[in-house]
């Protein structure tokens, strides 16, 4: 016999309720499907799930395995199913480290003013696609260089790029500094979504790099002063941290801030989301 989500939910039923009479009730089928579906439950897994008395029924040791199994199976498939029908009323907006920097907020409260009807959900993911590669969101901001071969995108902005220090780095008593200020540090870098790269610097001058994986890594080797990062300014006002200074690089490239998305088949909020991050750029 296959397992079946009613066999779960004949269980918890049974359980929830504490008795055949009423777990009936709750499911609307009659007594005897209740019995028969628990029997052919323990059938198929080949335990006996529950104590029944003609005054109580309670989980066996097995029972209680499987009554917490069934509870998280079932939990899931209502998240499913919620996933599937609420459809395009949710825009799921995947990042690797900081959204969309400063305009994070503003971006949210004009996304509900302007379109109530549809949740917008901010997801961190620190990957290369910030989650659109694996399911977990509709479109995803990223800085970094995008296949778009492989995905639709859409530039909406560009960022100065900062170094951060920790605040007693002799380069924190100035308010810029140049590439040629970094090339005798190490610079720490994130090698899967991180935007600086060797190239920023001549071949004969780039500084040595040591890597990391997260955020917040970054940040406590930063605070040490053993090391200085280069980042867009989007982490500048998403990461304040005590200890910490951020300067912009005057002489580096600005980074592009981009929206990517599954061409064939995109959100129907998709273009919504990129008129809207494109006006905040703009603005300021």
């Amino acid at each position: 016999m296959d397992l079946e989500l009613r066999h779960l939910r004949c269980l918890v039923a049974i359980v929830d309720t504490g008795t055949f009479t009423d777990a009936a009730i709750e499911l609307g089928v009659s007594q005897a499907a209740v019995s028969r579906t628990l029997v052919s439950l323990e059938s198929a897994l080949g335990v006996r799930l529950l104590h029944r008395t003609s005054r109580s029924v309670t989980p066996t040791t097995a029972g209680v395995q499987v009554l917490a199994r069934a509870r998280h199976l079932l939990a899931e498939a209502e998240d499913l199913v919620r996933e599937a029908t609420t459809g395009h009323t949710r825009l799921r907006v995947g990042h690797a480290w900081s959204a969309m920097g400063r305009h994070t907020a503003e971006f949210q409260r004009r996304w509900a003013d302007r379109h109530p009807d549809v949740e917008l959900l901010l997801v961190r993911t620190n990957t290369a696609t910030g989650g659109l590669a694996e399911g977990l969101c509709d479109l995803a901001v990223v800085r970094t260089a995008v296949d778009t071969r492989k995905y639709a995108h859409a530039t909406v902005g560009h960022e100065a790029r900062y170094c951060a220090m920790a605040t007693d780095d002799p380069l924190a008593r100035r308010r810029t500094v140049t590439l040629a200020d970094l090339s005798p540090r190490v610079l720490v870098i994130d090698r899967r979504t991180g935007t600086t790269t060797a190239d920023l610097w001549p071949p004969a001058e780039r500084p040595r790099m040591e890597p990391t994986h997260e955020i917040d890594d970054w940040l406590a080797a930063i605070v040490t002063g053993r090391c200085v990062g280069v980042t867009p300014h989007s982490t500048v006002t998403q990461y304040r941290r005590d200890g910490i200074a951020y300067r912009r690089v005057r002489d580096a490239a600005p980074v592009p801030v981009r929206l990517i998305w599954h061409g064939r088949d995109p959100h129907p909020a998709t273009h919504a989301a990129v008129a809207l991050l494109s006006e905040l750029y703009r603005a300021r």
